[in-house]
Parts: structure tokens; C-alpha cells; sequence
């Protein structure tokens, strides 16, 4: 069994197998017992800090539920109401703010992304930054860069609707949007469906490209597993055979130089980027998932996104599931 008490989880690519293994065993057993014993008392009295940079719809519900369903508390802080300090602006340095977080609380999660930053990576750094000080584990609740707890959402449900997932073949398709989504949740998937064999296909307009370390990071993942990396220009030939579709927005590698809204325009041009009704008839009955909130009517059809094969209320759902597993065994120890 890994050793995950006290682990930082910023992206499940710091992880070995081992652990996430242990994450998902231990979810879909927390999914079957929710209410029971032991999971109900392992963090009885306890408090799990969550700092908000940015809003969320689901995010701050399911960690909440997470911390009451584990016996604990989760308390919610937005740090522009805090003393922290920041560019131009005097107040507590990270370091002085974690040590002392770490005396009151058992874990500190982060949520900070899009608007909230200046430039990609600021947020990847901070969240290194805070790691470095605290003595308690930080858990990333969506970063510029990654989004665990949503990626191990996504393999829990994948598990649990098509059983071992290697071999099967996983389309993620950019999806037009004026929402200018962060490439999180999107490379957190690219890096992790891999290491569990997963066949890849990255399917976007030419100039929508991500991270391009996160890429060969994930290609080197496919490669370990036996697995198959591949980059499509072509949606309609991307989805072909795919027994899974992600259709999602997500910015270009332009997005903070050329400002938020010149990035939509550059998003206008690809408005039939979307998945249809038509696209998922050529898959191999697909399953569609989205880390949600979706976009109907741009990111993909309602009927698509409503139909028989959408998982995407199972996937939100297990995002708590997650959570609990994730704050109960690097949070807690002596219970399992």
C-alpha cells in the first residue's frame, strides 16, 4: 500500500501508480459505504482550508460535502478579502501564511486559474511555492496548469462504465466557446488516461496548442503503457472509432498576450468546432464526458450532452468521492 499521508497532490503526474490506485480503490469504496463507518469519523474535528482565486460552480460544494462527509469542516477563504501579500501590495508572505495554516488546519486546498493570474504558469508556481513551506498536504483544486481531483473523476467513472480502460480510445476535441477556459482539466486527462493505457487523440484548430512539455510528457506516458498518442487537425477523423469523446474550449497559447477578449475573436473563426450529433454517429457509440460547466449549443449539442451516452453527471458526482479519498488518506492516518 503507498504511503500517501501528508502528500501534496498538485498534478497526479507527481504520483506513482501505486498511489493513484489507492485513490480509486478506496473512492469507489467511499461511492458504496458513503454514510458508514470508518469513512464518517476520519476527520472528526478536524478543518481543511480552501483558498477560492477564483470562483467555481461545483468546486467548493464538493469539497465542502467532502469535509462534512469525512466529519471535519471545510472553511472557505478568498484571499482578496486576506492580508497576503502580492505584486505592489504589502502583507503576509507565503511562506509565513503556510507555516502558520499548518497549525491550524490539516490541509489547504488552491483554486487558481484563468483571470486570476497574469501570465500561464503563476499559478503552477504558486501552488510550488506554498508546498514548499506547508506541513500539511496541499491538494490543487484547479490550477492554470492541472486539475487532479477532475482527471482521477474522469478515469473513476470511465472505470466504472467500461471496466479496464486500455485499449479503448479517447478523443478530446477543442470546442468552441467565448467562456476562454485554462488548459487544466484538459492536460490533466492528457497525462493521466495514458499511464492506464488509454489510446489518445488530441483533435484542435491549428493554433489552439497546449503546453507543449505537458505533450511530451504525455506522449512518454502512452509510450510506457503500450499506448497511442496522436495530434489531429481534423475532428471528423479524430472521432472516428472513439469509445470515449471530450469535447471542450480551451484557450490558445496567446491568451495573456493578446488579452481575454481577442481571444474570442480568435475563437469566433472555429464556431463549427463543436460536437454533433452527426460526429458522435461515427464514433463507436462514445461515451461523452466534460468536467462540466458545459456549454451547450457550443461545445457540443444539448441532445449529445443530455443523451443516453453522456456520463458527465457520474463524473461530477465522483468528484467528491474523490475527494474524500484524497483528504482521508493523506490527511488522516490510523483508519484504514
Amino acid at each position: 500500500m503507498a504511503e500517501l499521508y501528508k502528500k501534496h497532490l498538485i498534478t497526479t503526474q507527481d504520483w506513482k501508480k501505486e498511489g493513484l490506485d489507492e485513490i480509486l480503490a478506496v473512492a469507489k469504496d467511499m461511492k458504496k459505504h458513503r454514510y458508514e463507518e470508518p469513512y464518517t469519523e476520519i476527520l472528526k474535528d478536524k478543518t481543511f482550508l480552501m483558498f477560492f482565486y477564483n470562483p467555481s460552480v461545483r468546486t467548493r460544494q464538493s469539497f465542502e460535502a467532502a469535509a462534512t462527509e469525512l466529519g471535519g469542516h471545510a472553511q472557505f477563504l478568498e484571499p482578496k478579502s486576506m492580508r497576503l501579500k502580492e505584486k505592489g501590495k504589502a502583507g503576509e508572505t507565503v511562506e509565513d501564511a503556510a507555516k502558520v495554516m499548518s497549525r491550524y488546519a490539516v490541509g489547504l486546498g488552491i483554486r487558481i486559474l484563468e483571470d486570476a493570474i497574469g501570465e500561464y504558469g503563476q499559478g503552477e508556481d504558486l501552488l510550488r511555492e506554498y508546498a514548499k513551506y506547508l506541513t500539511i498536504p496541499l491538494v490543487s483544486m484547479a490550477h492554470d496548469k492541472y486539475h487532479p481531483c477532475q482527471g482521477l473523476a474522469d478515469l473513476m467513472g470511465l472505470q466504472e462504465h467500461m471496466g479496464d480502460v486500455k485499449g479503448k480510445k479517447i478523443t478530446m476535441m477543442w470546442g468552441y466557446s467565448s467562456m476562454v477556459r485554462s488548459w487544466s482539466s484538459v492536460q490533466e486527462d492528457i497525462l493521466l488516461l495514458p499511464r492506464y493505457g488509454m489510446d489518445f487523440t488530441l483533435a484542435y484548430p491549428e493554433g489552439f496548442d497546449l503546453d507543449s512539455e505537458v505533450i511530451a510528457r504525455a506522449k512518454k506516458n502512452a509510450e510506457a503503457t503500450g499506448a497511442k498518442f496522436e495530434i489531429s487537425h481534423d475532428r471528423h477523423e479524430a472521432v472516428k472509432g472513439a469509445q470515449v469523446v471530450y469535447s471542450r474550449n480551451w484557450m490558445s497559447s496567446l491568451r495573456y498576450t493578446i488579452g481575454k477578449e481577442e481571444e474570442k475573436k480568435l475563437a469566433l473563426k472555429y464556431k463549427d468546432w463543436r460536437y454533433t450529433k452527426e460526429l458522435a454517429a461515427i464514433t463507436d457509440d462514445a461515451y461523452y464526458i466534460h468536467p462540466m460547466p458545459i456549454d451547450r449549443g457550443n461545445e457540443v449539442d444539448d441532445e449529445v450532452a443530455s443523451g443516453s451516452r453522456s456520463i458527465v453527471i457520474d463524473l461530477a458526482e465522483n468528484r467528491l468521492h474523490v475527494q474524500k479519498a484524497i483528504m482521508a488518506l493523506t490527511m488522516a492516518k490510523g483508519w484504514k
